[in-house]
């Protein structure tokens, strides 16, 4: 039976995902944890704890089939399930992210957005821009699970509060401010300027050390 894992480790799977489907296009059809640990630059007992953790396909060895483990991780990660969520903010970055086809490759299928203003419709987008005063209903309707919020800081807590309200068991938020929820309801928070600072810091420091 396999286990539940880390926050860390779950990180990692994507990357994980990511490798071995690259090695699927070279043909490679087995693979072993010190093979994806070395195109990863990560340690190999860390990567086969965490193969194993997700697949019991592995064999002594042999490794695993690749195909194989490939199917294990999109299970694990929920990437044949479907999963509607709403969208909140439907500002450059809030459009931006409907525009990317790639979330229903993970499972994520954004059935509406919402903003101040509303009604605005755009066929790049494929999901119309509702008005914000029926973000509840539509949520409690089609019993929405998932909200994604691209506010501006200032209004982040009052959208995250509706969303509770409304059913959402779990957020995605990428307004760069500290959301607080029940001990029921995951966020995970999506902080551009954290990344940005610690970018610029490495970058400050490898700078220096080569001077």
């Amino acid at each position: 039976m396999l286990q539940s894992v880390s926050i860390q480790t779950l990180q990692r799977l994507p990357d994980y995902l990511n490798c071995l489907k690259s090695l699927l296009q070279r043909n490679i059809e087995t693979v072993s944890a010190k093979i994806v640990a070395e195109s990863l630059g990560l340690g190999e007992i860390q990567v086969r704890k965490d193969l194993a953790s997700v697949s019991s396909g592995g064999k002594p060895k042999v490794g695993y089939v690749t195909r194989d483990l490939v199917r294990d991780l999109e299970t694990y990660l929920g990437y044949h399930d479907s999963h509607d969520a709403v969208l909140v903010g439907a500002g450059k970055l809030g459009k931006a992210l409907l525009s990317y086809e790639g979330f229903r490759e993970y499972g994520l299928n954004i059935v509406a957005a919402f903003d101040t203003k509303g009604s605005e419709s755009d066929d790049d987008m494929q999901v119309k821009i509702l008005p914000v005063e029926t973000l509840s209903d539509l949520c409690r309707r089609l019993k929405i699970r998932i909200g994604i919020i691209t506010v501006p800081a200032v209004h982040a807590q009052e959208v995250c509060d509706i969303l509770v309200q409304s059913g959402v068991l779990a957020i995605w938020n990428f307004a760069p401010t500290h959301l607080h929820v029940p001990g029921n309801i995951l966020v995970r928070n999506e902080n551009m300027a954290a990344s940005l600072a610690i970018l610029s810091r490495h970058l400050s420091r490898k700078l220096l050390e080569d001077q």
